[in-house]
């Protein structure tokens, strides 16, 4: 059993659902890279450990659902380290996002009785009913995807390893989703979808979470936190996309 203390979980043994948070260390200059180019390593660094906590804190909210990390294996000890006995941290297979994905599905289907979804760990501001109603169309689809709305999706959920899935999907760029949806077709899957939804990946969807969480701070608590601790460089922020 995994979980903070005061918390009921459920363990991945117990569970039929499985939601697998995708995550790295939260090292310097490896983490939301892109917004370095607008705010303070140090600044990035931290709130990528929020959007983390505040991920795996909304995932808990769920029902019978079992949650666990699927990191790069260079990243296992340290994730091990920084979450505690809280979740199962699992170290993927190979390197890079296509090969995480694919390790997830390989991972946690392989006893041909559970419903997987595979979650970004920048998204904490999502309803949790979304993440419900994702399980529930894994039950008469093969398939179920969260679209972005840059072209990328923030989840993905499926019932069984397809190892050609990812291949050549164009992770990080604008056709990540158009070459997915090709790879379903190809394998004759039945898809499903959640509303479309915004990551956390550059500077305007910052401040698109900082518009949400100023009205509505209890969705991303630590996350809150975060952007009151740097309000500064976030109003900046915001100052100098305005001129832009």
């Amino acid at each position: 059993m995994y979980g903070a203390p005061g918390q009921t979980t459920v363990s991945l043994a117990d569970a039929n659902r499985t939601l697998v948070i995708m995550a790295k260390a939260p090292r310097p200059g490896m983490v939301k890279t892109r917004l370095m180019e607008r705010l303070p390593s140090r600044a990035v660094t931290a709130l990528y450990c929020c959007l983390l906590e505040d991920t795996l804190a909304l995932a808990r909210r769920l029902t019978g659902v079992a949650v666990a990390v699927m990191c790069p294996e260079s990243d296992h000890d340290e994730l091990v380290r920084l979450l505690g006995n809280t979740v199962q941290v699992v170290a993927q297979q190979g390197t890079g996002l296509v090969a995480g994905l694919t390790s997830v599905f390989r991972h946690f289907t392989a006893d041909g009785q559970r419903r997987v979804i595979a979650f970004n760990s920048d998204s904490p501001h999502l309803a949790a009913a979304v993440l419900e109603k994702a399980f529930a169309m894994l039950a008469t689809h093969d398939m179920v995807i969260g679209p972005t709305h840059d072209g990328g999706y923030y989840l993905v959920g499926a019932k069984a390893v397809h190892s050609s899935l990812f291949e050549g999907d164009g992770m990080g760029t604008r056709s990540a989703l158009d070459r997915l949806l090709t790879r379903t077709k190809d394998l004759e899957l039945s898809t499903g979808f959640t509303e479309a939804f915004y990551d956390i990946d550059v500077a305007n969807d910052l401040l698109s979470l900082a518009g949400e969480l100023r009205l509505a701070p209890e969705k991303a608590l630590r996350t809150a936190s975060w952007l009151g601790e740097w309000h500064q460089a976030v109003a900046a922020l915001r100052q100098s996309s305005e001129e832009l």
